[in-house]
């Protein structure tokens, strides 16, 4: 991956920046991490900035669920800042658990192509889940994922401990989503870099090409979300 440069720092938030040539931008947003005491790493390097990809990576140290003050205001400004350095045709945001939730609500204002959010919380502060509580006991209620509009989605969930989450996303038109029986909240982000897919899930939602991008998910061992009639 390319050295990376701050872009901005507004606690508690922190964007930094990899060059590259291509037009086309990903928006990396992380998780929340494995030490409390420091902020998180930026994720999903290697593949945000294959092809020679410029890349954001987009770190929350409050761990709020991109629910702290100046979030869209800190987006503004770093997607303004590569903007004037070069053009930017396409953009996708990228995200694992804290950090698809963040993609998802990046969506709402920034102009994306796609968003690929892997084990987004629906109700992150849900009576019922105690996975992140320490986190998240403090956060604005109600508190749901937005599916705006617009972007292409795609949400993907390990049935293993998320299937509660994932039945509460509702079916939207323009939204993938994709269920993945044998994986859970944590293995299914290393099960599709082990399976050396998310370059390739990049491109395939950068294009647009849905087809594509469920027959790699579905060679994982994914399946199309069946609603009932």
């Amino acid at each position: 991956m390319p050295p990376l440069e701050t872009l901005v720092s507004r606690p508690p938030y922190l964007v930094q920046a990899a060059a590259g040539s291509s037009d086309d931008l990903v928006i990396a947003f992380a998780s929340i991490g494995h030490d409390a005491t420091r902020i998180p790493s930026p994720e999903f390097g290697r593949s945000a900035t294959a092809r020679d990809r410029p890349a954001l990576f987009v770190m929350d140290a409050a761990r709020s669920w991109a629910t702290a003050a100046g979030f869209d205001a800190v987006l503004a400004q770093a997607l303004a800042a590569l903007q004037a350095r070069q053009k930017i045709t396409r953009i996708l945001a990228i995200g694992s658990s804290m950090g698809a939730f963040a993609a998802l609500r990046a969506a709402q204002t920034l102009p994306l192509t796609a968003a690929v959010a892997i084990s987004p919380q629906y109700h992150p502060a849900a009576p019922w889940e105690t996975r992140w509580r320490a986190w998240t006991q403090s956060l604005p209620e109600p508190l749901t994922a937005p599916l705006p509009q617009g972007p292409a989605l795609c949400l993907l969930h390990g049935l293993q401990d998320d299937a509660a989450q994932a039945r509460l996303f509702p079916p939207q038109k323009g939204c993938d989503h994709v269920l993945f029986a044998d994986q859970s909240h944590a293995s299914l982000g290393p099960h599709l870099k082990a399976c050396g897919l998310v370059e390739g899930m990049i491109d395939a939602a950068l294009a647009q090409d849905r087809r594509r991008l469920l027959r790699l998910l579905q060679g994982a061992g994914g399946q199309r979300r069946q609603l009932p009639r």
